[in-house]
């Protein structure tokens, strides 16, 4: 009975000490932006983290060759982007919208507040809020005006507001630098 029960627990261990068929490359970037103003230091952290997974599949895997050529497999990438903000308060977002963004010779920058991202003129004057409602669609509210924003597929930053004495959208793109 004793060589039974070892015979199966050698047998489970050999078949999970198998290699795993994959590789896996696993990439932290933290970023710490320190703000000095009249109510003293402020810290905003975001910390970035991307794992890239892609099987290993041989070209030809049942040929007898010691070395084997590797066959080009599709890389799975999953991002995730952690803010934490000067109260402490963290929240998680799927894509960083943080940059600098213009229009007409102005030039905005877009970057992470505790509830969604701040606009802010040249001047660092803010110009508007962005607040996330789903997947890529925002609220953008700016002069008391609240406008749809979304991304477009080359990152800009795209607002529609709604116009009701003409009962139209007006369109603003504002081009990612």
């Amino acid at each position: 009975m004793k060589t039974l029960i070892t015979g199966f627990a050698i047998a489970a261990f050999a078949l999970s000490a198998q290699a795993q068929n994959k590789n896996v490359t696993d990439i932290s970037k933290t970023t710490v932006t320190t703000v000095k103003d009249s109510e003293g230091e402020k810290k905003v952290v975001k910390n970035e983290k991307t794992q890239e997974v892609q099987n290993i599949e041989f070209q030809n895997a049942d040929s007898n060759q010691l070395n084997k050529d590797m066959k080009a497999s599709p890389v799975q990438v999953t991002s995730t982007t952690t803010i934490t903000g000067p109260d402490g308060k963290s929240r998680t977002v799927d894509v960083d919208r943080s940059a600098y963004y213009s229009i007409g010779g102005s030039r905005y920058q877009v970057k992470p507040d505790n509830t969604g991202y701040t606009m802010t003129d040249a001047t660092g004057k803010r110009a508007g809020v962005l607040r996330q409602m789903g997947n890529n669609t925002y609220i953008y509210r700016a002069n008391n005006n609240t406008s749809y924003a979304s991304f477009d597929a080359n990152g800009n930053l795209v607002i529609q507001t709604y116009d009701d004495k003409n009962d139209t959208f007006t369109t603003t793109t504002y081009s990612r630098n």
